[in-house]
């Protein structure tokens, strides 16, 4: 008794502390984890037609437990196995898709969780100074054409401009591209 005593609080306790205070950051650093693919996980995608079904598992044999039928949404992939991805949508639903109906392509919906505002605004500069070029309501969905960190520029039939990256569901905050 004296020896697992002994054992448990010399050998296995401080190994696991050490586990434990390492794991947050490997899992907290965005986009460090490759998945089959040499692709990042997790990532934002888009979906690339008006008809995807979303499997309850990776194959055709699951169960389609919804369809979305909106292109150009945005989704998140959570993991991947072989040609399947998992993604998780801004309401949190996840389930399975065929790698093929996703694309790269960069969008955002502007702040859905966010029903009471009617409008946000977009500039034209990442400033919030600066002149404003449009206003937008929530849940609305745009190509994303580059973040800087704190502001995206965003791009839709019938308007452009500057947004609060915090405005946005389909971006990483802090995150940067163009």
């Amino acid at each position: 008794m004296q020896f697992r005593q002994k054992f448990l609080f010399q050998i296995v306790l401080p190994l696991a502390l050490c586990l434990a205070l390492a794991a947050p950051s490997v899992a907290s650093a965005q986009g460090t984890t490759k998945g089959p693919s040499g692709l990042p996980v997790p990532r934002f995608v888009s979906l690339k037609s008006d008809a995807v079904n979303v499997r309850r598992g990776p194959s055709r044999e699951h169960d389609v437990v919804w369809r979305y039928v909106r292109a150009g949404l945005p989704v998140e992939v959570t993991q991947e196995f072989e040609n399947w991805r998992r993604i998780r949508d801004f309401e949190g639903a996840e389930g399975w898709v065929f790698h093929s109906l996703l694309t790269g392509v960069r969008t955002a919906l502007v702040a859905p969780w966010d029903k009471s505002r009617t409008a946000i605004n977009l500039h034209a500069d990442p400033d919030e100074a600066t002149r404003v070029t449009a206003m937008v309501e929530p849940g609305v969905q745009a190509n994303v054409k580059e973040c800087s960190g704190t502001w995206c520029r965003l791009e839709g039939k019938t308007f452009s401009g500057w947004i609060a990256q915090a405005s946005l569901w389909g971006v990483y905050p802090d995150e940067t591209f163009d």
